[in-house]
């Protein structure tokens, strides 16, 4: 392709919408344009990028088994009703009526599609196992877009659905799926992670993201510090420390005027944030909820909605639902007398000795609570993880990093098939539900990220595997013919070699040329110059700051040479 003939515009600013650096550099490098928010344009170059990724995927799921499918973007709302789904997964939905008034969403995932074709489709044992998967649009209406195409209202999601007949087989065929997505990533450039994660509205007995650590991620990561153990903190259990022992003392109440705040209690009382109980209390749908975590820690609110079954609405309770629970402002919050729906008790609460609580009045605390003898609940691990807690596996310290998801896979067992009557007959003639895993990577996303860990102060350096284009060949001087026809020729012979080449045509000064290129991204520049009289050309590739100089002749077994080193055939 002849860069003067191509729909290309860089630009020089950084655009003041963009916060991160892969946003800024995707609309810097003209490889998509804003329409909307959260909605974006992919100009020639970013779709380039896009389709090469496609590519990758493609070629691994099909390597796997997988079969390539597409299923239709526009869903009626029988399916997701069938499913339970049509309120639980919110108002992220895009929902539509027809002339007719029959309800549509736009799909924000496809699992109720690929259950009805199974159920319509699969009969016996004999058709199983089955791997389904798409490359197609989903829409999901986010509150808040941000940070370009990592949180978007619309993206291209690979999603593959397995289909076994029992849970030995679905274990291979997630096992599959987890090496072919490692494969998928590296191909791609990414250096990533799988971490233990929670499976949220798509339900399920067992998942793992794939991460990528990076401070712009919006999933906190727990690491083990010396084993591989590793978990989305919405998922992580928290190892419940266990308080020295104590004789129970006599529960009494204490004035704290003013007093709310932990910190506040703790200067008060002369004490550490260890010995306090708080109750936090939550509206979750049409029920109101209390959950108490130590003083010192916070609740992980995705395991209050698991324990509870889900959740379509949750948030904290207002000021007139704290008081109509509490009789109390907020701050004073207790577990004595408390009248809500379900009482959480954090395990370890439970294990805690003559502690501080909130009084249910306002202006006053108690002291020396003790759990099973003043208040009883329902315990488990209600707190969200943090740096320094034990490994569950090992013992050791977890840290913790942000992190980016670029893929999901689920073991839904059979949480589809036996609400949708998705069934086949097995070898005794008998009818069993399907067993079903599912299996998800966000494509632009996985773009977005790429450029996260692949740029410098000078723009993107693109993997090789999934540059828009692996070569560019730059004329430094347009007026000089000897330039030109070398450049024309060198581009000539890399496209007759299979070398996805670019040629810059431009009537622009070398050093624009070069900026952009390095803007773009390109792996490998050539660039014809004044040398080109001594039959040498200038050689550098975008990851390096080095400029070989080389014999005109060898710069195709050069070429040659940099896509063995990323083992790619030319």
């Amino acid at each position: 392709m002849r860069l003067s003939n191509m729909l290309i515009s860089t630009l020089r600013e950084v655009p003041a919408e963009a916060e991160i650096v892969s946003h800024q550099l995707m609309l810097r490098a003209g490889m998509m344009r804003k329409m909307a928010s959260g909605i974006y344009n992919f100009m020639p170059l970013g779709l380039r990028v896009i389709k090469k990724i496609e590519d990758i995927i493609r070629e691994e799921m099909d390597k796997a088994g997988a079969q390539e499918f597409l299923a239709s973007a526009i869903l009626p709302s029988e399916l997701w009703k069938e499913s339970g789904r049509w309120e639980v997964f919110g108002p992220e939905m895009f929902k539509l009526k027809d002339r007719n008034e029959r309800e549509f969403c736009l799909g924000p995932t496809h699992e109720e599609v690929f259950t009805d074709i199974a159920r319509n489709e699969i009969k016996s044992y004999k058709q199983l196992p089955l791997n389904l998967y798409q490359i197609q649009t989903k829409y999901r209406d986010e509150r808040r877009p941000r940070f370009g195409v990592m949180r978007s209202r619309e993206f291209i999601m690979k999603d593959a659905y397995s289909f076994d007949k029992d849970y030995e087989s679905l274990d291979k065929s997630y096992n599959t799926m987890y090496g072919t997505y490692y494969n998928i990533f590296k191909r791609c450039g990414l250096s990533c992670q799988s971490v233990e994660a929670d499976s949220g509205a798509m339900g399920g007995s067992g998942s793992a993201e794939f991460m990528v650590k990076s401070e712009i991620g919006e999933d906190e990561i727990a690491f083990c510090t010396a084993c591989e153990y590793a978990a989305n903190v919405e998922k992580a259990p928290s190892t419940a420390a266990v308080s020295e022992a104590e004789d129970l003392k006599p529960i009494t109440k204490e004035a704290t005027p003013n007093i709310k705040t932990i910190d506040q209690l703790v200067q008060f009382f002369k004490t550490t944030p260890e010995k306090f109980a708080k109750t936090l209390i939550y509206k979750v749908d049409d029920k109101v909820v209390a959950v108490m975590v130590r003083g010192d820690r916070e609740v992980n609110e995705v395991k209050v909605i698991n324990i509870l079954g889900g959740a379509v609405s949750f948030e904290m309770a207002d000021e007139k639902v704290v008081r109509e629970a509490t009789s109390a402002e907020i701050g004073f919050a207790g577990p004595l007398g408390i009248k809500v729906d379900t009482l959480l008790v954090d395990e370890e609460v439970s294990k805690m000795y003559n502690f501080i609580i909130g009084a249910n009045d306002t202006g006053y605390h108690y002291i020396n609570a003790n759990y099973g003898r003043d208040f009883e609940g329902r315990v488990g691990d209600f707190r969200r993880v943090v740096e320094g807690d034990k490994c569950p596996k090992c013992g050791k310290s977890l840290t913790v990093a942000r992190g980016v998801e670029v893929g999901h896979i689920f073991k839904l067992g059979t949480k589809y098939s036996e609400t949708m009557g998705a069934q086949f007959q097995d070898e005794n003639g008998e009818n069993k539900p399907l067993v079903m895993g599912c299996y998800g990577i966000g494509i632009n996303r996985t773009m977005a990220t790429v450029i996260e860990q692949n740029h410098d102060e000078n723009g993107i350096v693109w993997p090789l595997s999934i540059a828009p284009y692996q070569v560019i060949v730059i004329p430094a001087v347009m007026k000089d013919e000897d330039q030109v026809k070398t450049a024309e020729e060198i581009y000539d012979k890399l496209k007759s070699m299979g070398v996805e080449a670019i040629l810059d045509d431009r009537n622009e000064r070398a050093g624009v040329k070069f900026k952009d290129a390095d803007l773009i991204g390109i792996p490998m520049r050539i660039t014809v110059g004044k040398k080109i009289q001594e039959g040498k050309i200038e050689f550098k590739l975008r990851e390096s700051s080095d400029i070989e100089v080389l014999e005109l002749e060898d710069i195709y077994n050069k070429v040659k040479a940099e896509f063995e080193k990323k083992g790619i055939r030319v």
